[in-house]
C-alpha cells in the first residue's frame, strides 16, 4: 500500500518550475479508508497552500495546483470546483456534469441521452451521482455507496467527454455524503437462480434452464424490470387516484378495489422489450441490459378490470369526451400510456391486479396493485400503481415519449435531427420464439433424434400457429407440436405457447450443430432470418430466428 500521489508543478512567478513530492498510497483499501486518507491528504495540500501565500512575498513563489491522483495513469487535465461546474448548467456555456472525481462536458451528447433530455438536464452544472444512485442501470453490478462504477459502453461514451477533475477536496466530501444516503438500502431478498444483469435497479432473468418446469412461473422465479428502487406501500394506506378527461376524481383503497368490484383472472406473460438484445449486440452494440431469453414470464392475474373502474369513475362515450389515451403513474415515477380503446375493450382484459399466482403481489412486481395490459411490452405494465388518468394525449416522460422504448430502422445510428415524435412508442410485441432445450454449448448424441424445447409468444393476443424447428441452421425444417398454452383463444391468447419437436441431426453438420427455431401466429407473422435485419439503437424487439450451437457425440 505505497506509491506517490501525482503533484502538479508549483509555478514560481518569472524563476524556473519546482515541485513538492509527498509521499501517500494506491491501495485496495476499503473507499471508506481511502476517503479518509484523502482528507488527511487534503489537510496536509490546505497547510501547504497558506504555507505558499505567506512565503509567496519572499520566494515570489505560489502552489497552482497541487492534485491527488486516485489511479495510476490519470490525465492531466485543469481541475475545476463545484462552482466552476456550476457555471455550465446550460445556455452558452454549455452542460457540464460531475461523476465521482472527473468533470464531464455532455453538451453534444445531451440530445441522444436514452433517458431523454430532461432527464439529463438535471444535473446540469452539477453531479450525476444522486441520479445514477436511482437510474443504476448505467453502472455495473454491485458498484454502489462510494464507487459508481459506469458500465463499460457508457465509460466509452464518457471518456471523449471528459474535461477535466473535481477539487480533490470536494471530491472526498461528495463521497462521505454518498455513503450516508443510499436509496437501495431495502431492496427485497431475490431469488439466486435469478441471473441478475444489475443489482440496483434489479434487471433480473428467469433462469432460462427453469422456465419449462412450469407454464405460471413461480413467483420468485418472474423476471425482474425495474427503472428505481422498490417503493414499500402500506396495503392499508393504498389508494388509487383515477381522474382526467371527462370526468371528475375519485380514490378507491385496496378494500375497495377487492370488495367494490368483480374479481376477474387474466392468464399474462409479461415481456420486455429488450429480450433477447444479446442477438442484436451480435450485430454491433446497443444500449441497455444485455438479455438474454429470460426477460419474459407468465402469471395467473387477479384483481379489477381496467373497463369496470373506468365505468365506475364516469367514463361512458370516450369519443364524445376526447379521451384517446389512458395513461398510468406508479409510485416509482414510471409513466406510461395505452390507447383507450385498448383500455375500454370488453375484449382486452387490462387489469388491475392485486393478486399474482394467487398470493398478494410481490414487493419487486408491484406491491399491493399494478396494471397488466395483456399483449403489449413490459413498461406499459406499470408497478405499485398511484394514477389512472384519461387523456387526449399519451403520458409524458421517457418510456413513452422518449427514445427509450421507440424502434429505429438498422440505418439510425443517432437520434441527431431526428423527430422523436414521428416514431411510435412499442406497444404490441411482434411474434417470438426461443429454444430454451437444449441450451447452448449442450452435447448431443448422434444416433439419436434430438427433443427440442421452448416457447413462443405474439404480441396483441395473437395465438401461435406454427413453431418451425431445424437442426441444420434453417436447410431443413420440421413442425414443432404446441402444448401447454396451444388451446388459447384466437385472438386473446395473451400468455406463451410451450412447444417440443423431435430433430434428426444431419451427419453433415458433425461434430457441431445449429439448432434454430422461428414461430408463425394466427395473423402469418413470421419472425425474421437475421437480427440485422430488426438491429436498432435501442435493441428492441429482437424476434430473429433463435439459434442453439450444440457439440455432438458419436459413438465411436
Amino acid at each position: 500500500v505505497c506509491g506517490m500521489w501525482s503533484l502538479r508543478a508549483i509555478a514560481r512567478r518569472g524563476l524556473p518550475v519546482t515541485f513538492l513530492g509527498a509521499t501517500s498510497f494506491w491501495c485496495t483499501c476499503s473507499t471508506e479508508e481511502r476517503a479518509d486518507l484523502r482528507a488527511r491528504h487534503d489537510s496536509v495540500v490546505e497547510r501547504l497552500r497558506k504555507l505558499s501565500s505567506a512565503l509567496a512575498p519572499l520566494a515570489q513563489s505560489r502552489i497552482v495546483c497541487c492534485e491527488a491522483s486516485s489511479e495510476p495513469g490519470r490525465r492531466e487535465l485543469p481541475t475545476f470546483t463545484k462552482a466552476d461546474v456550476a457555471k455550465h448548467a446550460g445556455g452558452d456555456m454549455g452542460v457540464w456534469v460531475i461523476l465521482g472525481g472527473a468533470v464531464y462536458d455532455v453538451t453534444q451528447f445531451i440530445q441522444n441521452h436514452p433517458g431523454g433530455e430532461e432527464k439529463i438536464m438535471l444535473a446540469a452544472g452539477r453531479s450525476v451521482e444522486p441520479y445514477w444512485g436511482l437510474y443504476r442501470q448505467h453502472v455495473q453490478p454491485g458498484s454502489a455507496g462510494a464507487a459508481l462504477v459506469p458500465k463499460s459502453h457508457v465509460a466509452e461514451i464518457l471518456e471523449p467527454l471528459q474535461v477535466g477533475w473535481l477539487d480533490p477536496r470536494e471530491a472526498a466530501a461528495a463521497i462521505k455524503e454518498r455513503l450516508a444516503d443510499d436509496p437501495y438500502a431495502r431492496e427485497p431478498e431475490r431469488h439466486v437462480a435469478l441471473r441478475l444483469l444489475a443489482e440496483t435497479p434489479c434487471s433480473g432473468e428467469s433462469p432460462v434452464e427453469l422456465m419449462l418446469d412450469n407454464y405460471l412461473t413461480p413467483n420468485e422465479l418472474f423476471f425482474v424490470r425495474n427503472h428505481h428502487p422498490v417503493p414499500h406501500l402500506e396495503a392499508d394506506e393504498y389508494s388509487l387516484a383515477v381522474s382526467g378527461q371527462g370526468i371528475g376524481s375519485r380514490e378507491y383503497s385496496l378494500e375497495e378495489l377487492k370488495t367494490k368490484f368483480p374479481k376477474s383472472h387474466v392468464t399474462s406473460s409479461i415481456q420486455c422489450g429488450g429480450n433477447r438484445r444479446s442477438g442484436l449486440n451480435s450485430v454491433r452494440p446497443t444500449s441497455g441490459n444485455a438479455w438474454g431469453a429470460g426477460a419474459i414470464s407468465n402469471a395467473k392475474w387477479s384483481g379489477v378490470l381496467l373497463r369496470d373502474l373506468l365505468l365506475d369513475a364516469g367514463v361512458t362515450n370516450p369519443g364524445e369526451t376526447g379521451i384517446e389515451h389512458v395513461q398510468f403513474e406508479g409510485d416509482d415515477g414510471v409513466k406510461a400510456s395505452i390507447p383507450v380503446d385498448k383500455a375500454m375493450s370488453e375484449r382486452g382484459d387490462v387489469l388491475i391486479a392485486y393478486e399474482m399466482n394467487g398470493d398478494p403481489i410481490p414487493a419487486d412486481h408491484g406491491q399491493p396493485v399494478r396494471v397488466v395490459v395483456p399483449g403489449h411490452v413490459g413498461v406499459r405494465n406499470i408497478k405499485w400503481l398511484r394514477k389512472v388518468i384519461t387523456a387526449s394525449e399519451e403520458a409524458e416522460g421517457m418510456w413513452q415519449r422518449g427514445i427509450a422504448y421507440k424502434v429505429f430502422g438498422p440505418s439510425v445510428t443517432s437520434v441527431d435531427g431526428l423527430n422523436l415524435d414521428e416514431y411510435p412508442p412499442m406497444q404490441e410485441m411482434p411474434v417470438q420464439s426461443a429454444i430454451l432445450s437444449p441450451l447452448s454449448g449442450a452435447s448431443v448424441e448422434a444416433d439419436e433424434p434430438l427433443t427440442v424445447k421452448g416457447f413462443a409468444y405474439s404480441g396483441g393476443g395473437r395465438s401461435i400457429a406454427r413453431v418451425d424447428v431445424s437442426a441444420d441452421d434453417g436447410a431443413t425444417w420440421h413442425t414443432a407440436t404446441l402444448t401447454e398454452g396451444a388451446s388459447q383463444p384466437r385472438d386473446r391468447a395473451w400468455a406463451w405457447t410451450f412447444w417440443e419437436a423431435e430433430v434428426p441431426l444431419p451427419a453433415a453438420e458433425m461434430p457441431r450443430a445449429t439448432i434454430v427455431c422461428k414461430a408463425v401466429d394466427a395473423a402469418h407473422n413470421s419472425q425474421p432470418e437475421s437480427p440485422a435485419g430488426v438491429w436498432n439503437l435501442r435493441g428492441l424487439a429482437n424476434n430473429s430466428w433463435d439459434r442453439v450451437a450444440v457439440s455432438v457425440r458419436t459413438g465411436e
